[in-house]
């Protein structure tokens, strides 16, 4: 049976699993946001969400609400139940044990360890299994685990703020402050879901940014007010490795990785290091670090979803390459003129037909300010 058939009620219920998997969006990583509801003759009678990795899965907390009436019962899932032993034991077979009758879940897990064989796993238990209720939805909650493991690769926003004439900097480099106090808190949250903030050299040695989270865990949705805010990686793209060892995020808690790509010079790989920095070598593309090498290692390192905050060199560099999966734009109501600093760095867009199309998803008004959340398209798209 399939998504065709379900109730209002069905509708409701995986929702409500929606809406608790989103409560975790700022703990899971690197594991997926899930949400589990049970119902008993029309009555919830567990619920849970998956919290951090290492802790129990949603269906676990759902099962130990209900207790032994889970006997018999419906469960609503946002990804299908693990079947293999990870840092926890497998959803799956604590579902059977319990006697849960039927499971209605919104997607396959895209984990190759997974992929499918949870759902058969549970069919072949005698259990009733639908699927895809609400899929497009539970997909939202997990761009970057599905992507990194559908395609070894994170998810990667690229975050810009300019002027209503496209300006991200004055000629001289000035941009502080281009968007206003309300954008800039809305980015502190989009900071807190990401798992790595990616920025280039220039932007570093222009701004010396801390690129981190300075919101309390009271602050961010499903978080308990003493919990410590988890710090997402700082990644400076440095190709001859020109990061100051004193640069400002060398020394704030969490991980900095310093990308290059030329022949690494040992003592200033030490000064790094010894500043707090992790140094990677990567290889050259026409002269730069080669991005979705990079993007690739942050994959493989467990990153789900990259933040791009850089310069136009850096942000064309992605775009162009493939790398953004999304675009987030705040638009501040003022002129820079046409000396000032453009979004990207576009070499070789000289004719109409050139043009690099985007599809606009939503547009918001952030304080003053306009944020548009924009894709890449085809040519031709409307």
């Amino acid at each position: 049976m399939t998504a065709a058939d379900p109730t209002a009620a069905d509708q409701e219920l995986m929702a409500r699993a929606v809406r608790l998997a989103a409560r975790g969006l700022f703990t899971t990583d690197p594991n997926p946001r899930v949400g589990c509801v049970l119902v008993q003759a029309g009555d919830v009678v567990g619920e849970g969400w998956h919290r951090r990795a290492g802790e129990a899965h949603a269906e676990r907390i759902a099962l130990a609400a209900a207790g032994p009436r889970a006997r018999g019962s419906t469960a609503y899932v946002t990804l299908e139940p693990c079947c293999h032993q990870g840092r926890t034991p497998p959803c799956t077979q604590a579902l059977i044990e319990a006697g849960v009758a039927t499971v209605h879940c919104a997607m396959v897990d895209p984990n190759p360890l997974v992929f499918g064989q949870g759902l058969a796993a549970l069919r072949a238990a005698g259990i009733q299994v639908r699927t895809g209720l609400l899929e497009a939805e539970a997909r939202g909650l997990n761009p970057g685990f599905i992507k990194r493991m559908s395609s070894g690769l994170p998810y990667c926003r690229c975050k810009l703020a300019a002027s209503l004439d496209g300006r991200t900097a004055m000629a001289s480099g000035e941009s502080r402050w281009i968007s206003s106090e309300f954008s800039r808190l809305d980015v502190q949250h989009l900071r807190a879901r990401h798992s790595a903030i990616v920025t280039g050299v220039g932007t570093l040695l222009g701004d010396n940014p801390s690129l981190n989270v300075r919101l309390a865990a009271a602050d961010l949705p499903g978080m308990e007010p003493d919990e410590p805010v988890r710090q997402p990686w700082r990644v400076v793209v440095d190709t001859r490795l020109r990061t100051p060892a004193g640069a400002r995020l060398l020394g704030l808690p969490g991980i900095t990785v310093i990308a290059c790509s030329a022949p690494a010079d040992q003592r200033r790989v030490s000064q790094l290091e010894l500043a707090g920095a992790r140094v990677k070598q990567f290889p050259d593309h026409h002269g730069l670090v080669d991005l979705r090498a990079l993007m690739s290692w942050l994959a493989e390192e467990e990153i789900n979803e990259v933040l791009l905050e850089t310069g136009p060199i850096l942000a064309g560099a992605a775009l162009t390459g493939g790398l953004i999966d999304e675009l987030i734009l705040y638009l501040a109501p003022h002129l820079m003129g046409d000396g000032a600093r453009g979004l990207f760095q576009l070499p070789g867009l000289e004719h109409m037909e050139h043009r690099i199309p985007l599809i606009i998803d939503d547009v918001r008004r952030i304080g003053p300010d306009l944020r548009l959340l924009l894709r890449p398209g085809t040519a031709g798209a409307r």
